[in-house]
């Protein structure tokens, strides 16, 4: 976890609970966060893969990009097709092609084609906010991120932070439908990366995606700060339902393969490096309007001198985030994450090899504590995906 000043640490909505329900709060991203509960992180880890896991997630970047009032076009699909090909030249995904309540995971580019950070990208599903660009940047980089979108967007147009008055969740699990379903009558109708706005008591309502990143079914919900402990506390009154904290958030991303900012990806990585190449659509590969478009192209055509792979250790030691991998007495890469899978009962990473050792099946070794010890490259994911199609 990130290092921080404790006395500077902001807190989010939700923090009074966190203390009330036991949680071992540690620094993160400049937050004070819940890493684990009283059942530790194996045990919510597996909560979640067979139950309903509630996690704060209020130190993301969740905001609004919206034209100025008085500027831009005047219907709402001319406004959202302007704000996205103004978002297009930072963004290397169709976001002008997004549909009114749908969410789309991107990458935002640097100058050099590299990995800025990863994030989500939506169009609202209703009245004139379907005029808007919603995102949800990752905690340690938005700042960065909110300047750098800015920029591109323009001066006509406003930034709306949320992260400054709402707080975000997350309710992941098999059984997180029928819970949420209990409390927001028609989510359950709702497919992978819907993105829709819900009346909740005498709140301002919410605004719920069915997204997440643990692999597993579930929900991120937008809640305004004034009612995020009610609602959060509604959700727990269920049995099925437990508060999990950032270990177990970690530990079943990795297990999904999804990667972590910072870790897995940076500004070193460009998307096809990192396997995210299909986050460029084939109308932006045409186009190739987006910055670095030389180099992602280049490698998407011949193929990278790195990829992103899952990696097995053969032994029980794990592989942390540092470990160099080697095969044939030299280094060919090295672990971005890494740590015990207790869905699968055994050690797990994800790295970058010399691309023509990522095949899975294929042999190297780990220097772990001064020791060459053996693994293999992986197929990815190391848990099957359960999203709603």
């Amino acid at each position: 976890m990130a290092e921080a000043d404790n006395d500077n640490l902001k807190r989010t909505a939700l923090y009074e609970l966190h203390t009330a329900l036991g949680a071992k709060l540690v620094p993160f991203a400049g937050y004070d966060m819940p890493v684990q509960y009283e059942d530790g992180v194996k045990a919510e880890h597996l909560w979640t893969r067979a139950h309903a896991g509630l996690f704060d997630v209020a130190h993301m970047g969740p905001a609004s990009f919206r034209f100025k009032p008085g500027c831009g076009p005047d219907g709402v699909d001319e406004r959202f097709a302007e704000l996205a090909r103004r978002a297009e030249t930072v963004i290397p995904s169709a976001i002008a092609t997004l549909k009114p309540g749908r969410v789309r995971y991107t990458v935002l580019l640097t100058d050099e084609g590299t990995i800025a950070d990863d994030m989500f990208v939506g169009r609202p599903a209703h009245g004139p906010r379907q005029g808007d660009l919603y995102v949800v940047v990752n905690a340690g980089v938005k700042e960065a991120d909110f300047a750098r979108l800015s920029a591109v967007m323009g001066e006509d147009v406003e930034l709306e932070r949320y992260d400054h008055g709402a707080t975000l969740m997350a309710l992941q699990g098999p059984e997180a439908e029928a819970v949420l379903e209990g409390i927001l009558p028609g989510v359950a109708a709702m497919k992978f990366m819907d993105f829709s706005p819900f009346p909740w008591g005498e709140s301002q309502g919410v605004i719920v995606s069915r997204s997440g990143y643990t692999g597993e079914d579930g929900y991120e919900i937008l809640v305004w700060n004034d009612h995020a402990s009610a609602f959060a506390a509604e959700l727990l009154k269920d049995a099925r339902v437990k508060p999990i904290g950032l270990g177990a958030r970690d530990s079943l991303r990795l297990e999904a393969g999804l990667c972590l900012y910072g870790h897995d990806l940076d500004e070193m990585r460009d998307p096809v490096e990192a396997g995210l190449s299909w986050v460029i659509q084939k109308s932006r590969r045409e186009r190739a309007d987006f910055p670095g478009a030389e180099r992602i192209l280049a490698a998407l055509e011949n193929g990278p001198a790195e990829l992103r792979v899952g990696i097995r250790p053969l032994e029980r030691a794990p592989a942390r985030e540092g470990t160099e991998i080697f095969a044939g007495g030299e280094q060919v890469g090295i672990v971005t994450s890494g740590g015990f899978g207790p869905s699968v009962d055994g050690p797990i990473a994800m790295g970058y090899v010399r691309a023509d050792l990522a095949a899975p099946g294929t042999p190297v070794e780990l220097m772990v504590r001064g020791k060459a010890r053996p693994a293999e490259i992986a197929p990815l994911p190391f848990v099957e995906h359960n999203y709603k199609r």
